[in-house]
Parts: C-alpha cells; structure tokens; sequence
C-alpha cells in the first residue's frame, strides 16, 4: 500500500516549507536590536596633531575623525593593538577609549611606543 497525496495536499506542503524556510533565514540574517541601537562609538581617540585625512581603517576598523578627535565602531582586535596602528597611522595618541574605558597612562605610552 503507497500512500500518496493529491496535487493541492502536495502544494501546501511545499508552500508551508518554503515559508518554514524563508522565516527562520530571515530570523538568523536579521541583525539584533542591540546592533541596530549601536550608534554610540566604541572608541574614540585624541590625537596630538589633527588628522590629515577623514576617514582611515587602522587596527581594522575605520576610523573617522574631525581635527583631533577620531571615532570607531568596535574591531577583532585588542584595544592596545588597535591603538598602536592608529598611532603608526596618524601620530601620536594623546588619549585612547575602548568602551568607555580609557587606556591608563602606562599603556597609553606603550601605545606611542
């Protein structure tokens, strides 16, 4: 005995599949309400002379500045490696914040290092 369906039994199948598929895609491709809040920067440095240019990725992440100050959304690296190629890009940091966190003096000078 074969069990088989009819032809509008088999489309509802395959529709309620498509359908299945196409809403827990787009569930996971979504970003989340935390990204999507996430305008405040990650870092922010200030620099001792302004930065010659706008916009640079340092550290893999671009960076955009105005004059002195520089702005980051958050990158893979460590906040210490972040800081030393923006520095070898754009000069001296005159101070580094990572999540709110400033970097202590003693890092901020292994930084400049």
């Amino acid at each position: 005995m074969t069990l088989s369906l009819d032809r509008s039994a088999k489309i509802s199948v395959f529709v309620s599949a498509f359908a299945y598929t196409a809403l827990t895609f787009g569930a996971l491709t979504a970003p989340t309400a935390a990204e999507a809040r996430s305008t405040v920067p990650y870092y922010t440095a200030e620099l001792a002379q302004p930065a010659a240019e706008r916009t640079t990725v340092a550290g893999g992440v671009a960076w955009i500045c105005s004059d002195t100050s520089c702005v980051a959304r958050k990158g893979t690296s460590r906040p210490m490696r972040i800081c030393r190629e923006l520095k070898r890009d754009l000069g001296e940091v005159k101070s580094f914040t990572a999540k709110g966190k400033a970097l202590d003096a003693d890092k901020l000078a292994k930084c400049n290092g």
